[in-house]
Parts: structure tokens; C-alpha cells; sequence
């Protein structure tokens, strides 16, 4: 067993081996000589384990490869002009050397080996009776989120439920069924071991591990389950929507009633995740939470505008299909509760007649006459300026921008790292399992009852009734384009679109600069070249169809 040490989320953390079951290379760092059969066998040591197990979440949940594995490369986001990983949103000769999905397959696993190695060593870890079936829960919840990530993603992959305790160079295939039956073991252990509430912010809690597992068995088809988890979290009455969506989205309100299960970004940015050469070599390479730079349009080389805290730090990477903007009505608040349109002049070097304060630049999703745009001092990007006619991408600098992860709260308007908690499951999308799971079993009032629920809270004042669905409006389309609305950004679009069937069938209907190079073999990424490299078992453990 090789170990080291390092810092994550303010705990002093022995792991064990951070590589795969399948990888042959290891990298060692470990100062002090602990090992784990000397720290995992105390009840304080062994607390660091479920810390640890707990801070790779935080590789895919608030960094730009999660985003672009799980939201880009849909109907809803596209390329904008600084995006770096076009391979995934735009499937551009996707293949096994993509960067991204190289470090969450490597960290996913080097996570599940963590959740193997503390339940097996849970019994001798000296924990009271109590504590420990907590925290086995927590494990279990854990590992079966981590497998969930990487049988989704990948397909058929590498599956064990033993700790790795040496270097293994060979992998194995195995049946996403299979997994999924692991999945559901270990989640049902979590529903039952779990407690109402935590202590600790961004712990596994009952009600996180039945949300998830309704989100489990809706993949898996498991309607009648499906239901039954999702009408046990909105009965237990622990979770509240909130009453004003664009609430959610405020620094001041992150941790709110309606969050079920969260990524819990620290405001002491030195004990976040940021890689550094002393306390934290296997960090990463930016930090913290980073969805605040990602789908912010180029605003700071505009006439009367400058960089600022307040507009933040564009990196220009995503923006949205002309589809996802033309999916809110007027009368629904979620567009502006997630949508920046105008900036406000903040420079000292101003185009005549515009003061600070006053309108810089305005976008929106509308089309603007063009007599009125001649009467404007700043300058309008509108729908025909953004889009061309068949909806591809026309300005992939200047679109609408998601404000949702916005962060005015950072030190300084350089600063990558945001504290800004990452929601992965909130109550709406469990009113939305619930409504598709109702849908499926034939019961489209209920359904429909469910996603009124949502839409309730979405409505602008006084438009109440005229967002209220029918019935007959209950089909597979109208669920995903409710949850495009409400959870655009949150990183579970692609899955939504991939469980469904809808992947391919969407992107080539409403996502064109998506869909040029789109082919069948996409539905799953390509097993990253490195993991192939690795094994010894070539023949056996091969890349997936359609990726060399």
C-alpha cells in the first residue's frame, strides 16, 4: 500500500493510492511514512478517508471538464469563442487523448478505490455502532455517485467493489447492469443509514440518497420506484422551493432549503482544491469553483465597458443554442432569473452621451427593429446578429450570458476561484422525476400536477395561470424542455439527453454547430488513451465503437 498526504477541504488527509485499479503508473508523495493500516484504524484517522472520499466531487462538480462532459455537446450549449474542449461540445474528432475526460476517469477512480478501501476497513476502524453505519453510508452514497458518473459517460467499464493494494494492469468490462445493480445496493444502504440532516454542510444525508435514487431508477426505466423515492423526499417535508428563482442563485443564499445534496466550496479559498507544490501536489490546476467564467460573454472590449467584479471574467466558452433562449415564455421568470441581457457602462472612457451607469451593451434573444437599434448610443446585439437563419451560430462573442453562477463576492476581477457551493440536486428536479415518472406510467394529470408545481414558482407576477400545463401537454419532449428551463447549466443535460434516447435525435434538430460532426458512436466518450495504454489486457479491455 503507497500513500501521501495532502490538504483537502481544511482536513490533514492520508489517501490511499491515487491511481485507477487499471493503471500501471504511480506517483508517490508521502513525507511523513504514515500508512493506512496505521491512520484508518483510528477513529480520527479515519474520518480523514470519508473527507477525502468526499473532495472528488469536486474534479467534475464546479470545474470546466465536468461542464463539458455533462452540459456542452447537447441541444442547449454550443461553442463560444474561447472554448477550449470543442471536441466535446462540438464533437470535433473526439477521441481517447481528450484532457478532460482523461482526469475525471482518473480521479473518479482513484475515488471509488477510496470508498472500496474505507468499507472494507470500516470494521476495524473503531468507530461507535452508530457513526459507523453513518459513515459507511456516506461511502456508499459516495461510490455509487462515483460509478453512476463513469457507467454513464463511459458504457461498460472497469468494475470493482475491493480496494486496489498494488498495481493491477489489467481491466475489465463489465455489464452497465451490473453496476447499476451496486448502484441500487449501495444507495438503499445510504436511505437507510443515513440521518435527516448533517452536521456538516455537503454531507450525504437520507434525503440526498433518496433523491439520487430516484434519479438512479429513472434512468434504468424503474418508473414505479422512480415515483415512490421522489414522493418520499417532497413528503418528508425537509425541502422547500424557494420562493423567487433567481434567489437561488444569490451568494448570500447558497445554502437554502431547497438544495438537496451540494459541493461545498469553502470561502477560505487555501483550503479549497487548488494544486499547489507543498500541501496539495494532486490538486487542481485552477481551484475552487470556476462555473462563474465559463459562460460569460466578451463584454470587457465594448465601448463605455472595463473588466469588473460585478460583470466578471469572461472566458467566453459556452453559450447558449438559439433553442434553449426560445424555450421561456414571456411569462416565465427563470429566463431572467438565469440570463444577463445588458451591461452597464463602468468605464472612465465613455462614447459620448452614455454616463456610467447607463445601458453599454445589450443582447437578447429577441429580434430588434432595425430603426429602433439606429435610435440606440450603445451597441445591440440581437437574434439575427447572434444566429443565422438555420440557427447556427452567426457572434460567438456576444450572446446572452448565464448569470446563474455568477460571483460578485470574489476579491479581485481576475480571481478564477469562486466559493460558490455547486447544487447538484435540488428539490425542482425531484418535482420533475416525479412528473416524468407519472408521465411514463400513464398518469398524465399527475404529471402534469407536478411540473405545475415547478412552474408555479417560475411564473412572473400575475402570470400564474397562464404557466399552468395540461394534461395533454405531457410528453418525453415537454419534460426534457421543463428541465432545460430550470436546470440549464446544472450539469445533468447530457445525462438527461442520453437516458432518454433523445441525445443524437436532439442536437440534430435543435443544436446545428453541435451536430456537423455528430455521429451514432457519440452517445458514449471514448475511453481515455492513457487507461488503454496501461493495461496489459489489450484484447480484452478495448476503446469504445467508433473511436480509434
Amino acid at each position: 500500500m503507497k500513500s501521501y498526504i495532502l490538504k483537502k477541504a481544511g482536513f490533514l488527509v492520508l489517501s490511499l493510492l491515487l491511481m485507477t485499479s487499471c493503471e500501471n503508473v504511480l506517483d508517490e508523495y508521502n513525507p511523513s511514512g504514515l500508512t493506512a493500516e496505521t491512520v484508518f484504524t483510528t477513529p480520527e484517522g479515519f474520518e480523514t478517508l470519508v473527507n477525502a472520499a468526499y473532495s472528488y466531487q469536486r474534479w467534475w462538480y464546479g470545474k470546466e471538464e465536468g461542464y463539458n462532459v455533462s452540459e456542452t455537446g447537447t441541444d442547449i450549449w454550443t461553442s463560444g469563442a474561447g472554448e477550449v474542449y470543442r471536441d466535446l461540445t462540438q464533437y470535433l474528432n473526439l477521441q481517447g487523448n481528450n484532457g478532460a475526460l482523461t482526469s475525471l476517469w482518473r480521479e473518479f477512480y482513484a475515488a471509488v478505490n477510496l470508498c472500496n478501501g474505507g468499507i472494507s476497513r470500516i470494521e476495524k476502524a473503531g468507530l461507535p455502532a452508530s457513526l459507523r453505519l453513518v459513515r459507511e453510508g456516506e461511502l456508499r452514497f459516495l461510490r455509487a455517485f462515483y460509478y453512476w458518473h463513469l457507467v454513464e459517460t463511459w458504457g461498460n467499464v472497469h468494475f470493482t467493489t475491493q480496494e486496489t493494494n498494488g498495481i493491477v494492469s489489467t481491466a475489465n468490462r463489465t455489464n452497465a447492469e451490473t453496476i447499476y445493480n451496486q448502484i441500487f445496493e449501495d444507495l438503499k444502504y445510504a436511505v437507510t443509514n443515513l440521518p435527516a440532516t448533517q452536521a456538516q454542510y455537503g454531507r450525504a444525508t437520507k434525503g440526498a440518497a433518496q433523491a439520487f435514487l430516484a434519479r438512479m431508477y429513472l434512468t434504468r426505466g424503474l418508473n414505479k420506484e422512480a415515483l415512490e423515492m421522489a414522493q418520499a423526499v417532497i413528503n418528508s417535508n425537509t425541502y422547500k422551493l424557494e420562493a423567487n428563482y433567481a434567489d437561488l442563485w444569490k451568494m448570500s443564499n447558497l445554502k437554502n432549503k431547497e438544495v438537496i445534496h451540494a459541493i461545498d466550496y469553502s470561502t477560505n479559498l487555501v483550503i479549497n482544491d487548488l494544486a499547489n507544490s507543498t500541501s496539495n501536489p494532486y490538486g487542481h490546476s485552477r481551484g475552487s469553483n470556476n462555473g462563474h467564467l465559463l459562460f460569460l460573454m466578451k463584454y470587457d472590449d465594448r465601448p463605455g465597458m472595463t473588466r469588473d467584479i460585478t460583470n466578471g471574467r469572461p472566458f467566453n466558452r459556452y453559450m447558449p443554442t438559439r433553442f434553449l433562449l426560445d424555450l421561456y415564455s414571456d411569462d416565465d421568470a427563470r429566463y431572467e432569473g438565469s440570463f444577463m441581457q445588458a451591461w452597464y457602462a463602468n468605464s472612465n472612457s465613455r462614447p459620448a452621451g452614455i454616463n456610467l451607469g447607463d445601458t453599454a451593451v445589450y443582447c437578447t434573444r429577441k429580434e430588434i427593429p432595425d430603426a429602433f437599434e439606429a435610435t440606440r448610443k450603445y451597441p445591440t446585439y440581437d437574434r439575427s446578429k447572434i444566429y443565422n437563419a438555420d440557427g447556427t451560430v452567426k457572434d460567438n462573442l456576444r450572446y446572452p450570458t448565464l448569470s446563474k453562477f455568477m460571483d460578485p463576492t470574489r476579491a479581485s476581477l481576475n480571481e478564477a476561484q469562486s466559493a460558490r457551493d455547486v447544487f447538484v440536486i435540488r428539490l425542482a428536479e425531484v418535482y420533475l422525476i416525479a412528473a416524468e415518472a407519472q408521465m411514463k406510467l400513464g398518469n398524465a394529470q399527475a404529471a402534469a400536477d407536478y411540473v405545475n408545481v415547478v412552474r408555479n414558482r417560475a411564473a412572473k407576477p400575475g402570470k400564474a395561470a397562464a404557466m399552468q400545463v395540461t394534461a395533454s401537454q405531457m410528453t418525453l419532449d415537454f419534460i426534457l424542455d421543463e428541465r432545460a428551463r430550470e436546470l440549464a447549466g446544472e450539469q445533468i443535460r447530457w445525462f438527461d439527453l442520453k437516458r432518454t434516447g433523445k441525445l443524437l435525435s436532439r442536437i440534430r434538430a435543435y443544436a446545428p454547430d453541435n451536430a456537423i460532426n455528430l455521429q451514432d458512436h457519440h452517445v458514449l466518450r471514448p475511453i481515455p488513451q492513457t487507461q488503454l495504454d496501461a493495461v496489459t489486457n489489450k484484447a480484452e479491455f478495448t476503446q469504445n465503437p467508433g473511436y480509434q
